[in-house]
């Protein structure tokens, strides 16, 4: 409780003096001294422990405590190498003592004259030259105790005679005001010592060494501060002025104590400023903020030293405060007074710019004011303003005879600024300003040697406007501002926080006072005077007001100011900063959540106007370009509203008039993407607003209010509304143009799918009353949309978790099918906007645009996680690489999974079920690739509609002999296989077609021979369909000889040999060979059929690769090869038909028998009873050729030869045939024992 109480009846000044009375015990009896020898990263001081702040003995002087407690203590105490006695030394000694001091200096400045590079001499000059700097502050801070305890107030004299002691007591404090003035007349001034002691202000801080000459320039610092703090506790002591009798008796001039300090300290002032100009010679003005005005650390001590002193002073009134000596002694400096009232050596001051260096000067110092006594920062600290001053510099800065060029002005508006955020703020200051900048709005403020980033750049859009502005309103780095902004932003920032501090601390709002100074500057023909960059600042100074001030009062003024300009005189660019400075309006009404309907109502009236214009201007390509960059910013403006504003409840919906249905149509290329991304932007920004509001959240400071989610839902309705009725038709119209649409336009429709899910009621009225299902079927449907529309359409759609429970919850089974289906379509539709005309290229990425194959690329990985999808890979067993595959090779591989996912189906009912919803996936597929078909072309097109169906009539074969698929199958046949140009014999068909064609037919002929297997309804006739096919084909790719048959190699022979079922294959051979036989190896009496040796050449590649005989080669096949063997001479065809014979006779050995075995037996006997009679020669050759391979079935043959030979004579009527018989006896030759016994009887018949 006690406590408590001294603490709060304590006084401060008595409270702080008690606390230093208490660090007396850890109190450092090193005499304090300027020391820039430390590292100040320990501990994160400021200055050195042994400094005069860090170590208290400022405090303490001027809390008039012991200057050192804890020293000179003793009777005797040691100074200059002799023993003084502590009490009575200075009385008795003062002159002797002083010139001792004197001595020492002069020391000190023969160890500088003697200081050479000897490094081995460094060390001892270094501590020879800190000792003679110890002993001298040791002494000063010793008379600065002697005065503090031993020196008396002088008493009433007594008319009794003093003692000598007493005597010399009285006169000490007039002899010290003596000593201490020739102390300072002997050491001179400090800006006057030799450019060589100057130069050690640059001697690294780090070093342990120091030359004489640093020792010798920091003991000058600390004999001039000095001398001030043993005056300051000289006149502390004597409380009264202190006259140097003696002086003044020789020399008439007055000299007091207190002139001495004042004239000291001027002169100290003085020096410090001198040698802050001449490091200021090397200072640019961009860097004014940055470069300090001291060289040393104790040189900004020192100012701290002489700020806490003369401050401190001035509070007991004994001398002028610190602003007014720097402020007198600066215009001493540079007003070239008298030379009565100028101190020697400034004449010889030659400063580049004094009114920069002025402002320089003055922000640094006022910097100093936020260390305390301690030397420690305290930004809170009260600090003592100069704004008298500062107005005045401001003045000459902004006098326009003076001429100031914007660089200086730049670095004068930075330290403006800095000392706004020093000082108590000063509404004069604005004043001055705005006299100036109010006559130069028409500037550009730009700094040449700045380049590019020093040009006054007009803003592009309103937010970078408005940005602009606002960076001037919020705490900023200052020192960057010399190259990041001008000099009028640099006003608006002053401006702008005068205004927010005065309104801050005061309550009254500065805007009151200086509002009509700002707008009377404005009047009609001063806004008709304003350039573009005179507007773009004119907007610029009420974009801050507005910020800061009274919105809607500066708005309005700001509308009924610009009312003054004239439209004649009104360009494009500045109409177009009036919409960009209009919308920055807004954008701040958005910010301070104020509703915008006026002003939205006035800019889209105006944004209506000029889109009717633009749409009837059309030849006029320059008046098209102004009319754009109007409606651009309009659309920019807009952009940047709703992705401001919180929560869309400020009448936003006001800018989406029914301007744009008139834009939209006549915007082309770079427009229309402009117009559609931003419509993008808006339709997103609303959907995820609305979600915000619908679940109640709120955003940020601005807490909402209870009604606030109900007002919010009405404007989005509001917003949507004028959405689809002013942007949706025209998105209609285009998603069938003649051109392939942009991809912003499927981007847009899918924006707007979303948007009718989320707020379905404001759809059109063409839409309901299932605004999404309607939706899907327009853009991803649609059959005769561009494939590029709806891959891209549906790639933003198909994963939608919420767009796929809407279908599920309308009982819309079909959504995933009829996706599929457009998947399906937009792959067979890839190369739909190709030239006819172009050669087809093995890269399908160079035919079809990368971007398109991209995006059916991402639509097929899609695609594939599809539940449905999933569900049949699964079954299918397909693995996941088939998702990163090419679109084309998944989409087969999918068909492919349908196929097996069919076959492995049990019951009839799933069976029925997968069969529709695998004629749901295909949609009318001929449809899709009917350009193709149309045009013959492009290549690639073909190919992959060939390619693609022929997988579908392969894979799917077992759904296609279905019933309900058997008319799909059909038409497939009818149009791809045998259309009406194939049928025409005489016509050839395009290269292209038939390239396509050759290299899927082998998957339609496969698959036909299934469904021909498999159908019972309609057997015979896909029989005939197969055997047309094969007939219409095979000898359109039979080449002209045997040698180019493998050149490219024949469809219905890759058919025949790749591998199928058995009674597939079946099927598909003997309705080839049955062809084959019908139409390509029948004579014409004994005349070869044409290309007969290709035809015998497939014939035989076909039992080559099978490697079997079937029974169908023997019956359809044999007979024609024998006939030719027999009928022919050509030795190609001999040799192939031999060929033929060796593997049908090897297939079927007779001695099998087997069924085969019966048939060639069969053919054979046909073959000798129908030509032995004349080709008796030419049997008996081929049938010892059988012999050879199979004697068995020639033995057999016995009887009918034999038989067929007796014919023939008997027919001839000649008797015995003995050439005949002689030959058939050579073939019995080959035939061992049967032969033998043959022979026999035929030479018995003769006998």
């Amino acid at each position: 409780m006690d406590d408590d109480f001294m603490a709060s009846s304590t006084p401060p000044f008595l409270t702080e003096s008690l606390e230093m009375a208490m660090e007396v015990e850890n109190e450092n009896s090193k005499p304090p001294c300027f020391s820039c020898a430390f590292d100040n990263q320990n501990g994160g001081r400021s200055f050195s422990a042994e400094s005069y702040l860090a170590s208290g003995s400022l405090k303490r002087v001027l809390l008039r405590l012991d200057p050192s407690p804890n020293d000179y203590e003793d009777d005797v105490v040691e100074m200059f190498g002799f023993q003084w006695v502590t009490e009575t030394a200075l009385v008795e000694s003062c002159g002797l003592l002083f010139g001792l001091l004197r001595q020492q200096i002069y020391r000190l400045e023969n160890l500088v004259q003697m200081s050479s590079s000897d490094f081995g001499q460094a060390a001892n000059l270094h501590s020879e030259a800190e000792s003679i700097r110890h002993q001298c502050i040791e002494f000063l801070h010793y008379v600065k105790v002697f005065i503090f305890r031993y020196l008396e107030p002088p008493k009433v004299e007594n008319d009794g005679m003093l003692h000598p002691y007493e005597e010399l007591e009285a006169q000490l404090p007039s002899v010290l005001v003596e000593e201490l003035h020739a102390l300072t007349m002997h050491i001179g001034h400090l800006c006057e010592l030799p450019s060589s002691v100057l130069a050690a202000f640059t001697i690294q801080h780090q070093a342990k060494v120091f030359p004489p000459s640093w020792h010798l320039l920091h003991l000058h610092l600390d004999i001039n501060w000095l001398v001030l703090e043993v005056l300051h506790v000289l006149g502390e002591k004597m409380r009264q002025v202190v006259y140097a009798n003696h002086f003044i008796n020789l020399t008439g001039e007055n000299l007091t104590s207190i002139s001495l300090f004042e004239t000291h300290c001027g002169s100290l002032i003085s020096d410090l400023i001198i040698l802050s100009i001449n490091k200021y010679i090397k200072v640019r003005p961009s860097e004014a903020l940055t470069s300090h005005h001291y060289s040393c650390i104790c040189i900004k001590e020192l100012w701290i030293l002489l700020i806490q002193l003369l401050d401190h002073r001035n509070k007991g009134s004994h001398t002028e405060c610190f602003w007014s000596l720097v402020n007198k002694t600066i215009k001493n400096i540079f007003e070239r007074p008298s030379s009565s009232e100028r101190m020697s050596g400034f004449e010889t001051i030659q400063c580049k710019d004094p009114l920069s260096f002025s402002w320089w000067i003055i922000t640094h110092l006022a910097s100093l004011y936020q260390f305390d006594r301690n030397g420690n920062l305290d930004e809170k600290k009260q600090k003592e303003s100069n704004w008298k001053f500062v107005e005045e510099l401001l003045k000459k800065s902004t006098d326009t005879q003076t001429g100031v060029l914007e660089e200086h002005l730049r670095m004068h508006l930075q330290c403006c600024l800095t000392l706004c955020s020093f000082w108590d703020l000063n509404l004069s200051i604005v004043t001055i300003l705005w006299d100036y900048y109010s006559k130069n709005l028409n500037s550009c403020f730009t700094v040449p040697w700045l380049g590019l980033k020093g040009l006054a750049n007009v803003s592009k859009t309103s937010l970078s406007m408005l940005e602009l502005v606002k960076s001037c309103c919020c705490e900023q780095q200052i020192p960057t501002l010399y190259e990041s902004s001008n000099s009028y932003f640099i006003f608006l920032s002053i401006l702008a926080q005068m205004m927010k501090e005065e309104a801050e601390n005061s309550g009254v709002h500065p805007w009151k006072q200086i509002k009509g100074r700002i707008y009377s500057k404005f009047h009609r023909r001063r806004m008709q005077e304003l350039t573009e960059v005179g507007l773009q600042n004119f907007f610029s100074l009420f974009l801050m007001l507005a910020i800061v001030a009274e919105t809607e009062d500066i708005v309005s003024r700001v509308l009924d100011l610009l009312d003054f300009l004239t439209p004649s005189s009104i360009t494009v660019s500045h109409r177009a900063l009036i919409w960009r400075g209009h919308f920055a309006f807004l954008l701040i009404y958005v910010e301070k959540n104020m509703d915008i309907s006026v002003l939205a109502e006035k800019l889209s009236s105006a944004f209506r106007e000029k889109a009717k214009e633009f749409l009837v201007t059309k030849n006029d390509y320059t008046q098209k370009q102004n009319l754009w960059t109007l409606l651009s910013t309009y659309i920019d403006g807009v952009q940047e509203v709703f992705e401001t504003s919180c929560y869309l409840s400020l009448s936003e919906e006001k800018l989406l008039n029914d301007g744009f249905t008139m834009l939209l149509p006549a915007c082309r290329g770079a427009e229309l993407s402009m117009v559609l991304n931003f419509l993008q932007v808006v339709l997103a920004r609303l959907r995820s607003v609305h979600k915000r509001v619908s679940q109640g959240l709120q955003l940020g400071n601005a807490a909402p209010d209870a009604q606030l989610p109900l007002v919010a839902k009405e404007h989005h309705l509001a917003v949507a509304s004028a959405l689809w009725r002013n942007f949706f038709p025209y998105l209609k119209s285009q998603r069938m143009s003649q051109l392939p649409p942009s991809p912003q336009l499927a981007d847009t429709a899918a924006g707007f799918t979303l948007l009718a899910l989320d707020i379905p009621s404001k759809a059109l009225s063409d839409l309901q009353p299932q605004p999404v299902l309607s939706m899907m079927q327009l853009f991803g449907w649609d059959d005769m949309v561009w494939p590029q529309l709806v891959s891209r359409y549906l790639s933003h759609l198909i994963q939608n978790s919420a767009l796929c429970e809407a279908f599920s919850s309308m009982g819309y089974t079909s959504y995933e099918a009829l996706t599929v289906r457009s998947w399906f379509r937009c792959i067979l539709q890839m190369f739909i906007d190709q030239p006819t005309g172009m050669l087809a290229k093995t890269d399908a990425e160079r035919t079809v645009g990368k971007a398109y194959m991209e995006q059916l690329t991402e639509m097929t990985r899609l695609i594939f996680k599809l539940s449905e999808v999933e569900n049949i890979l699964s079954k299918a067993h397909v693995e996941e690489s088939v998702f990163k595959q090419d679109p084309k090779n998944a989409l087969v591989q999918f068909i492919k999974a349908v196929g097996r996912t069919y076959s492995g189906l049990q019951t009839l009912s799933e069976k029925s079920a997968m069969v529709a919803k695998t004629l749901e996936y295909l949609g009318d597929v001929l449809k899709y690739v009917k350009p193709y078909l149309k045009v013959k072309g492009p290549p690639e097109g073909l190919q992959l509609t060939y390619w693609i169906i022929g997988c579908l009539v392969k894979f799917w074969a077992p759904i296609l002999a279905t019933s309900k698929a058997q008319q799909l199958l059909f038409r497939i046949v009818d149009c791809l296989l045998l259309p009406h140009s194939v049928l025409q014999q005489d016509k050839e068909l395009p290269v292209a077609l038939l390239s396509a064609i050759q290299e899927s037919l082998p998957l339609y002929l496969q698959g036909l021979s299934f469904i021909c297997c498999q159908s019972q309804t309609q057997g015979a006739y896909l029989n005939q369909l197969l055997g047309s096919i094969i007939q219409q084909y095979f000898g359109r790719f039979l080449p002209s000889s045997p040698t180019a048959l493998g050149a490219g190699q024949h469809p219905m022979l890759t058919a025949l040999c790749s591998s199928i079922t058995a009674p597939q294959m079946l099927r598909l051979r003997k309705t080839t060979l049955h062809i084959i036989n019908e139409n390509y190896m029948q004579f014409k009496g004994n005349a070869p059929p044409p290309r007969l040796a290709s035809v015998l050449a497939f014939i035989l590649e076909v039992l080559q690769r099978t490697q079997s005989t079937e029974l169908c080669d023997i019956d359809l096949v044999l007979p024609a090869v024998l006939k030719c063997m027999v009928l022919v001479n050509e030795l190609q065809v001999k040799k192939i038909s031999t060929d033929i014979l060796q593997y049908m006779v090897e297939g079927c050995q007779a001695g099998s028998g087997g069924e085969r075995a019966t048939q060639l037996t069969s053919v054979f006997r046909r073959f000798i009873q129908d030509y032995t009679a004349v080709y008796d020669h030419r049997v008996f050759s081929i049938l010892e050729t059988v012999a050879v391979l199979d004697q068995t079935l020639v033995t057999s043959l016995i009887p009918t030869i034999t038989q067929s030979l007796k014919d023939s004579e008997h027919k001839q009527g000649l008797g015995r045939n003995a050439a005949q018989r002689e030959a058939y006896k050579r073939l019995l030759s080959y035939l061992t024992e049967a032969g033998q016994n043959e022979i026999q009887k035929l030479e018995n018949e003769t006998g």
